[in-house]
C-alpha cells in the first residue's frame, strides 16, 4: 500500500517562513515579488532582443541596475517599472474586476 504524504501549502509556508502578517512571511512575499518583477522584465527583454545597457540607456539607468532587477536583488520602483515597460513596448493597465450579481 502506498502511503500518501499530502502537505497543505499553506501549512508548508506556514512552517517555513512564519504566519501570514509576522515579519518573516512579510520578507518572504517582499523577496519573491521582487524576483518575479525581475524574471518579467528580464523575459521581456530577451523577447524583444534588447540588451541590458540597451534597456539602461532607453531607462535613463545603468546596466548594473537594471542586471540587479533581473536577478532579483532590488525592486525597481514604480516610475522606474513602467518607464522599463514603456522601453519594452509593454503597456501596464489597472482595471476594476466587474462586479458579480
Amino acid at each position: 500500500m502506498q502511503e500518501n504524504n499530502i502537505i497543505s501549502v499553506d501549512a508548508m509556508m506556514d512552517e517555513r517562513f512564519g504566519k501570514v502578517g509576522t515579519p518573516e512571511r512579510e520578507a518572504f512575499r517582499k523577496e519573491a515579488y521582487t524576483y518575479c518583477v525581475g524574471q518579467i522584465i528580464s523575459d521581456a527583454r530577451k523577447r524583444e532582443k534588447v540588451t541590458q545597457q540597451e534597456l539602461a540607456s532607453r531607462v535613463g539607468t545603468n546596466k548594473s541596475y537594471i542586471s540587479r532587477i533581473e536577478k532579483g536583488s532590488v525592486e525597481p520602483g514604480a516610475g522606474m517599472f513602467l518607464r522599463i515597460l514603456g522601453a519594452l513596448g509593454l503597456r501596464f493597465e489597472v482595471s476594476q474586476p466587474l462586479a458579480i450579481g
